[in-house]
This record gives C-alpha cells, sequence and structure tokens, in this order.
C-alpha cells in the first residue's frame, strides 16, 4: 500500500470525494455543499492506493492553529476495512503532523469508531454529541510524544 498527498481539485481528489461520499455520505442520506468542498482547497488530503494504484482510502487534515490539527473524513472502501488501512492511513497522517510541528491532533469520531481510536492512543473528551445524524466523540492525541 501506498500513502500520499493528492492535491484539491485534481482527477485524484474527485475519486477520493467520491469514496468519501460512498461510505460516510450516502448511507446516512447527505450530499456534500458545494461550500463544504471550496473549504477544503488549503487542507490536506491523503490518499491510500492498494498494488494495483486503487484508492482504498482516504483522510483529510486541517490546520486549527500552529499546535493543532484535525484529523476529518477518515473513509476506507468498504471490501478493504478492516484490513489495516485506516490505520496505516491514521499513522501516516500522524508523521505528518509532526513533521509539520503540530503537537496535537484532534478528531471527531463516530461511537463505532472510538475503539479503534483508542487502539491508536487517542482519548476521548466529554460527553457524545451529534453530528450528520450520528452521535459522535472528540478525541485526541498528543504527537510530542
Amino acid at each position: 500500500m501506498q500513502i500520499h498527498q493528492i492535491q484539491f481539485a485534481t482527477p485524484e481528489y474527485d475519486e477520493a470525494l467520491h469514496l468519501r461520499y460512498e461510505v460516510l455520505r450516502r448511507p446516512l442520506g447527505l450530499e456534500y455543499t458545494t461550500e463544504q468542498i471550496a473549504q477544503e482547497h488549503d487542507q490536506i488530503h491523503l490518499a491510500a492506493y492498494d498494488a494495483s494504484y486503487q484508492l482504498v482510502g482516504y483522510l483529510n487534515l486541517t490546520p486549527v492553529n500552529d499546535a493543532v490539527v484535525k484529523m476529518r473524513q477518515v473513509a476506507v472502501a468498504p471490501p478493504r476495512q478492516g484490513r489495516g488501512v485506516g490505520k496505516a492511513l491514521v499513522e501516516a497522517a500522524e508523521t505528518l503532523a509532526r513533521s509539520l510541528h503540530f503537537k496535537e491532533l484532534q478528531l471527531h469520531a463516530r461511537e463505532t469508531a472510538v475503539p479503534f481510536y483508542v487502539r491508536l492512543g487517542y482519548t476521548t473528551l466529554g460527553d457524545a454529541f451529534e453530528e450528520v445524524t450520528l452521535p459522535h466523540f472528540k478525541m485526541v492525541k498528543n504527537l510530542s510524544s
């Protein structure tokens, strides 16, 4: 598997947007708005590809401030879920965030994904809240250690 940064408004980004829609939005009956997509122009986009260069996963890193970056839109193609793609993407995102001198990685995890992030060293902060019609938890990881 190869993981690398892709650029906004490219064919690779469009393919990743389609994957995100199929995995994260379509099951909830939700669409992405033009405004939501436009806000991603200056964000960091990581994509995972298998040996035949098929897209198998994606995530987005959005800087919050000089010290904190937020991981968003983590999506793995259904046939590849449970096979280490998500873990590899998160680890690549952490490595990249450290290299960019971020000290903390934050995310909003769907309730069903909390155990996955706990296994990767993330801590839950606060109570559940609703986002995109589902319960989520704020989670954080210190990148300094």
